[in-house]
């Protein structure tokens, strides 16, 4: 992304969280964003390590106190992690923080010690990523059709696989779209502001809901609004909410998620290490999005997939390109994203059926790929016009309005996660396999379709049903 682009991503993101404030990282790279002036570290002995040798680190560094280092939580829950206060989080600006970059530096020799990480920042997980794409969700027309179109197998109650979704809510006329008769769940908690303008990522649960039961009809699909703050959440709220997300009506066959952060670590996230080590245990698989920002970092929690106690509990998926032959611009990569499957110009349910929504959408024109793509991907730079405007400095005018008549396109590996889910939903009932973690291997291992992902050949799950889309080369510049 380009430098101006990491402050769009973080304004979008701060504004969803006003009340926390927050950082990018690491040395203004904003490869992700965390809470000042917090760390996180397991509960119990743990974090009574970590915080008295922070303390006892500050205490002997200039311009630092041992003072401000205190428990800021509970010192036990499900997660296992607690919040460990180490500065003020008023001091600095979005480009750092010096007292959690010291309370990190102050456990390098103890970690060293453990073999093993201590101390974490406490890290933003998020739909958002880097606010790509800029221009969707834009409405479909209903003669155009859903893409991935709906397949024809039929619905059993007794044999349906339990898809959990971990996203934003269902809008609340869902239901009017036939397909997600079958899908259940927690509502959008306001789907519009006081002017009538569809709040940020309103939909994507809903979405993505209708992506799986377009793939496979045979499914119960649950969707929980546990991203429903503009699909963003703290590390160190994460884990509880899976749980809770889990809790309600037990282990599902398959989870959903479209969201995660990157840490600069190949070791995972502290805050969700309680919830993947039970997991573990189950027999559902989480099926995870590898994420928007063009990058071989691993991203969690999709990158589980390449860690040996976890090869066959995660499947990681990257996005196709329109065209399905390549990897999409935006789609992070690398081997720890273990399939790819279409996630660009996708078309599926959002809101408005038998009564049009209008939605006041942000003005894009396209500048040339920041990702040094020649093709016109749809994760640009765009430029802003109107209330959805992510620099702050909206252009002259009003936004300009949308009308969803129900369908809406978009993009993103949000997207080629539900879809990849699906085909594992599909599998299980075409060959009545009970378990989606044997299908998951049974369908990777039976697949011989690939794709051209950064000149790496990698398996590509393309439903049956989905049409490719044209790939429209960028005009050379004047």
């Amino acid at each position: 992304m380009a430098p101006q682009r990491f402050h769009e991503q973080f304004d979008q993101i701060q504004r969803s969280m006003p009340d926390v404030p927050l950082a990018m990282g690491p040395d203004d790279s904003a490869e992700f964003f965390y809470e000042k002036g917090v760390v996180l570290a397991r509960d119990g002995e743990e974090a009574r390590v970590v915080e008295d040798t922070v303390r006892t680190h500050f205490t002997a560094i200039t311009g630092l106190t041992g003072e401000s280092v205190r428990r800021a939580g509970p010192e036990t829950n499900r997660s296992g992690i607690t919040r460990i206060q180490v500065g003020d989080p008023g001091v600095g600006d979005r480009r750092g923080d010096h007292a959690v970059a010291n309370a990190l530096r102050a456990l390098r020799e103890p970690e060293g010690r453990a073999g093993r990480r201590l101390i974490s920042r406490n890290h933003v997980v998020s739909i958002a990523v880097n606010a790509c794409p800029g221009d969707e969700p834009v409405p479909a027309p209903l003669t155009e059709g859903a893409n991935p179109a709906p397949a024809e197998a039929g619905y059993d109650a007794d044999t349906a696989v339990g898809v959990l979704v971990v996203d934003t809510g269902l809008m609340h006329d869902y239901r009017s779209y036939p397909l997600l008769a079958h899908v259940q769940g927690d509502a959008q908690i306001r789907e519009t502001d006081d002017a009538g303008v569809l709040q940020q990522y309103v939909g994507h649960g809903t979405f993505i809901a209708g992506l799986v039961a377009a793939v496979s009809p045979n499914t119960e699909v649950t969707v929980r609004n546990t991203l429903n703050d503009a699909g963003a959440i703290l590390e160190s709220e994460f884990g509880e909410a899976l749980f809770a997300a889990v809790d309600q009506n037990g282990w599902p066959d398959v989870i959903s998620l479209s969201a995660g952060t990157s840490n600069g670590r190949t070791d995972g996230l502290l805050g969700v290490e309680g919830f993947m080590q039970e997991l573990r245990g189950q027999r559902t698989l989480l099926v995870a999005a590898a994420g928007n920002n063009a990058s071989a970092t691993p991203f969690w929690p999709a990158a589980y997939a390449d860690l040996p106690d976890y090869q066959d509990v995660v499947l990681s998926v990257g996005a196709l390109r329109s065209d399905g032959e390549f990897g999409a611009c935006f789609s992070n990569h690398g081997a720890w994203v273990k399939a790819y499957a279409p996630g660009e110009r996708l078309i599926g349910p959002l809101t408005g059926f038998g009564a049009p929504t209008p939605y006041a959408y942000q003005h894009t024109t396209y500048d040339a790929c920041r990702f040094g793509f020649t093709y016109s991907c749809t994760c640009q730079s765009p430029t802003h016009k109107g209330v959805l405007s992510q620099t702050g400095d909206a252009e002259p005018g009003s936004p300009d309005q949308a009308t969803f008549d129900g369908l809406a396109r978009w993009s993103g590996t949000s997207f080629a996660a539900p879809v990849a889910a699906g085909m594992v939903a599909a599998f299980m009932t075409a060959n009545k396999e009970t378990d989606a973690r044997v299908a998951r291997t049974q369908l990777l291992a039976a697949n011989t379709e690939y794709a051209e992902v950064r000149g790496a050949h990698v398996p590509a799950l393309r439903p049956p049903t989905w049409r490719p889309v044209p790939v429209v080369p960028l005009a050379p510049p004047a």
